[in-house]
């Protein structure tokens, strides 16, 4: 292989390597669910009446506002990235990427993503902006200070349906508050799951997010995960209340909330690891689930 042909190489492989570092620095894998959740609460919201525009401008400006929220919690803990086994290979920890360039990439991926949702309806763009602060300046400090953090995260969290519905109305409707409330009720079963299965990894970054009593994870998230799968079960049931839902689909949707909290209770009573990854994986199901039966039916 001559110079030339090594050096073009060479160059492809540096491309590809930057590129990647963009997708672990905005968390594609995770922003895209951000974005699914997004479009899916639009076209349910739409009920039929659907802008190929809209929908676009949706999915760009969530994707990059989504983004630019993960790129600045990294830099935000770039210093207990490193502690974390599975945030150690970050771009920024191992100096591949420059404190600097992902907070240029975060500032223009928030002004681009942020315009691109205003351009929908101001409300739109509202909500987009208080998820991307709420989530890099609030949520992510907390969690070194106290466990209400993960109340605190779930409101940028759950945001992302309520963005989508109110790009379809323009307004806050009650099945875009369900459908937020939903997605928040949610979380908590869901990240307490997790947070359980990755205790050693939080507390080697001094991640204050998971009770602890005498130096174990207290009983009683098991009890808080059922409290609100329970919620999550009563608040699928206000989801008749909404006229363009059908009962099929909303029906579907309660059985997914009875399982959720018969997995939740579970893991309550028997409160190890295997039930914790049985709650998790049910979790990862659940919201996709529930959001395409929403749509289909």
């Amino acid at each position: 292989m001559n110079k030339q042909n090594t050096k073009a190489v060479s160059i492809k492989s540096d491309l590809f390597s930057k590129i990647r570092d963009y997708g672990i620095l905005m968390k594609f894998k995770l922003t895209l669910l951000v974005v699914f959740t997004s479009i899916i609460g639009y076209f349910i919201a739409a009920s039929g009446s659907i802008s190929i525009e809209v929908a676009v401008l949706l999915g760009v400006g969530g994707f990059l506002v989504s983004g630019a929220a993960n790129a600045l919690n990294q830099v935000l803990e770039r210093d207990f990235d490193i502690l974390m086994d599975r945030t150690v290979d970050r771009p920024i920890v191992q100096k591949r990427m420059s404190v600097n360039e992902a907070v240029l990439i975060a500032g223009l991926c928030s002004v681009v993503g942020i315009s691109a949702l205003a351009i929908i309806n101001p409300l739109t763009g509202l909500l987009a902006m208080i998820s991307l602060l709420v989530y890099a300046f609030v949520y992510t400090p907390l969690k070194r200070h106290s466990t209400i953090a993960v109340a605190v995260g779930a409101i940028p969290g759950a945001l992302p349906v309520l963005i989508g519905c109110t790009a379809a109305s323009g307004s806050l409707t009650m099945l875009g508050l369900l459908l937020f409330a939903v997605q928040f009720l949610w979380q908590f079963p869901h990240f307490w799951a997790i947070g359980y299965v990755s205790k050693e990894d939080y507390d080697k970054a001094g991640f204050k997010l998971l009770p602890i009593e005498n130096g174990n994870i207290d009983r009683k998230l098991g009890l808080h995960s059922s409290i609100y799968a329970a919620i999550l079960l009563v608040t699928s049931f206000m989801l008749f209340y909404v006229p363009n839902l059908s009962v099929i689909a909303v029906s579907i949707c309660i059985i997914c909330s009875v399982a959720y909290l018969i997995f939740s209770i579970n893991f309550h009573v028997r409160f190890d690891r295997k039930s914790a990854l049985q709650l998790m994986f049910s979790s990862f199901f659940y919201l996709p689930v529930v959001l395409l039966i929403l749509l289909g039916l």
